[in-house]
């Protein structure tokens, strides 16, 4: 079930410079996997040593907060969108 990924740009580098990106997976963690797979590198950068989402990273399926649905256990099927977003902090 493949979804779009849209990679932010300090992401980048670990796509080949692609913006947009096809993965699969049944839910966003097994996403993540796909992704590591496709791109090493991507899954540290996203993930802490614990495993969970780095506090700086939100990821959204189809413009909704994983947050606020099922974390990484949130269900995707084919078709879906993923947006990586990084934190911004400032003053």
């Amino acid at each position: 079930m493949p979804v779009l990924v849209r990679i932010p740009t300090p992401l980048r580098p670990l796509t080949k410079g692609s913006a947009e990106i096809q993965a699969k997976g049944e839910t966003v963690d097994s996403l993540i996997g796909d992704l590591e797979r496709q791109y090493p590198g991507l899954k540290d950068r996203l993930l802490d040593e614990a495993g969970e989402l780095r506090r700086f990273i939100n990821i959204y399926v189809n413009q909704e907060d994983i947050r606020f649905l099922q974390a990484k256990k949130t269900a995707l099927k084919d078709g879906d969108e993923v947006s990586i977003v990084p934190a911004i902090a400032g003053g």
